[in-house]
């Protein structure tokens, strides 16, 4: 099965805009984004095995899989395209976006969201000893996902999957390289104890072309909470001179 889904299809667009969502979310965490986009950008969210659509297939727990397939199907989506990733899935997007980067069709930006650098995190491990454990963490870093969980018949069909993306994030290991030639927009929440504006220096090392940060209101989860803002911001970014291809 196709790893993008694209809820508001747009075949003339300029741009295509994809997103990578983080650990134990799904593609439909940016299904409201596309409808606020502007005509000339298209919406392609990345859908990982395990979930919704993809329920019935096996949900990967090595890192390196998970790029590869999804490293595979980048190449189909025409013309220039930028990446979003959150938590989790910046570290994804940039992994792709080094692999792709080496064909010569890399993104023209990144926008790397609520994850502390890879060069500097090396590792994203995280292991728990229980579902509480899972569950607390879960809350601890809001968002709709955490509530879900406390809905039974949903935390037994979510459990499983999350303790896969835990698995993978912990298979994870960053291999210094080449630096992407296109500039990476880190974006952190105010109120996110997790990451902010003061860790997003690091992600220069990831690239040639500058960094640029951003903050906007709201805790890890902020692209919940001010959904439109973020796409002005996006929006706002790539039509900046230079920031265009």
């Amino acid at each position: 099965m196709s790893w993008f889904r694209t809820y508001l299809p747009r075949p003339g667009a300029e741009l295509r805009l994809v997103c990578f969502p983080h650990a134990g979310g799904a593609a439909s965490a940016y299904r409201e984004w596309a409808a606020l986009l502007p005509e000339r950008i298209e919406l392609v969210a990345v859908q990982y095995p395990g979930r919704q659509d993809r329920f019935h297939e096996e949900p990967l727990t090595n890192f390196d899989q998970l790029v590869e397939g999804i490293a595979a199907e980048l190449p189909r989506l025409d013309g220039p395209t930028v990446y979003f990733g959150h938590s989790m899935g910046a570290t994804v997007a940039l992994e792709a976006a080094r692999r792709m980067s080496l064909l010569g069709r890399g993104p023209v930006r990144l926008f790397a969201s609520a994850r502390t650098a890879p060069a500097v995190a090396t590792r994203l491990g995280l292991t728990f000893d229980s579902e509480d454990e899972v569950m607390a963490y879960i809350r601890d870093l809001g968002g709709a996902g955490g509530r879900l969980l406390d809905i039974p018949e949903l935390r037994e069909l979510a459990m499983p999957m999350l303790r896969a993306d835990f698995q993978l994030m912990e298979s994870y290991e960053y291999h210094p390289g080449a630096r992407l030639e296109c500039p990476i927009t880190v974006l952190a929440g105010s109120d996110d104890h997790t990451f902010g504006v003061r860790d997003a220096a690091e992600w220069a090392r990831h690239t040639v072309a500058g960094i640029t940060v951003e903050e906007l209101p709201g805790g890890h989860f902020y692209t919940e909470q001010v959904p439109e803002q973020v796409i002005e911001l996006i929006t706002r970014t790539v039509t900046t001179e230079g920031a265009h291809p």
